[in-house]
């Protein structure tokens, strides 16, 4: 499935409507913008995120999934350059993400229980 942000949803309906289209054709592709929005707006799971970053936090798995690709790079970084000493942070930010302390997403989605 792809997705489209809005503005490009408008450029699609718009050049449907515009064009010599049926008007079939135009509510096809108006459906197809709206049944993509619905599984954008879902947000991600809270109890995902902490289970990823409890058990991969490592590697920073949680924060990628979330979409802080930056603190996800640096708890690799940390807990490697320190030889495995700043495991600590991740388990952390684990218990932070499931405690509900992080409520949304890198995209300002909040996250689902």
């Amino acid at each position: 499935m792809i997705y489209l942000d809005d503005e490009e949803k408008e450029e699609v309906v718009e050049e449907a409507t515009t064009e010599e289209t049926s008007t079939e054709e135009a509510v096809e592709v108006e459906a197809s913008t709206v049944e993509s929005t619905d599984t954008e707006t879902e947000g991600k799971s809270k109890m995902v995120a902490g289970l990823l970053q409890l058990f991969l936090g490592t590697f920073g798995v949680g924060r990628f999934y979330l979409g802080y690709t930056g603190i996800g790079i640096a708890q690799i970084l940390v807990t490697w350059l320190t030889c495995g000493f700043g495991a600590i942070w991740p388990f952390i930010d684990a218990i932070l993400i499931l405690t509900g302390s992080v409520k949304e997403d890198a995209n300002g989605n909040p996250l689902k229980d």
